[in-house]
């Protein structure tokens, strides 16, 4: 078994500024309505994740924005506009707090990994603009699913041969990220950006952005051994 320290994230929300790429994807469609359309959005993704598991992500994405427009009461003029978001992905910001917390989190000797709901090829196009090497990817596409299924952290732990106290999982989705690493017991940073009212009890730390986290995870990872 691996005895190297893994620091694991959800990129989504967590690393990358999802909400800002959504709304703005739906405001090239609808001016004025993509901070509107988000929340909406927001509920039809997980949804439409659940129902197709293994749907690749640029579909998740573009069903999810047509259920989101027809209960808005838009309507989409092309078919190809529904692909608009899986387009824009390349674009999509990283937070500002991003690239100096890995990049401390590397300096003190852990290995990083990204767990996320997305395809291989996507999450290529935002590899390169976190600006910082990461040494494990597991994405929806290797385990034909999405979190909050478990599958993610499993492959994660049987490929690279990782006991569940070695790692830290950190992430900004309480849904897909924080319940099922409390119900695998994967040590966890619930990076709470949103200042949302979920019980914080199930996380072994918070936090309302990325500043210091290189301190908070080797505190929880002490913890748990």
């Amino acid at each position: 078994m691996s005895d190297l320290r893994w620091a694991t994230f959800d990129c989504f929300g967590t690393l990358v500024d999802w909400r800002h790429g959504i709304a703005t994807g739906a405001e090239l469609l609808f001016p004025g309505r993509g901070a509107e359309l988000l929340p909406v959005y927001n509920r039809h993704e997980p949804r439409v994740q659940a129902e197709f598991p293994t749907l690749r992500y640029r579909e998740v994405m573009a069903e999810a924005l047509r259920r989101t427009c027809a209960e808005a009461g838009l309507e989409l003029l092309t078919a190809d506009d529904a692909a608009v978001l899986a387009a824009g992905i390349a674009h999509w910001p990283v937070f500002p707090d991003t690239r100096a917390a890995l990049t401390e989190l590397r300096a003190a000797g852990w290995r990083l990994a990204l767990l996320t709901n997305c395809d291989r090829d996507i999450i290529g196009e935002s590899q390169r603009r976190l600006g910082v090497p990461v040494d494990a990817i597991v994405t929806a596409e290797d385990v034909g699913c999405y979190k909050p299924r478990h599958e993610h952290f499993t492959r994660f732990e049987r490929t690279f041969g990782v006991r569940r106290e070695q790692w830290v999982h950190v992430a900004q989705s309480y849904f897909h990220d924080i319940v099922p690493a409390h119900e695998l017991d994967i040590p966890r940073v619930w990076i709470n950006r949103l200042a949302e009212d979920n019980d914080p009890a199930i996380a072994d730390a918070v936090l309302p952005g990325l500043a210091g986290l290189a301190d908070t995870v080797g505190r929880v990872y002490a913890a748990a051994r």
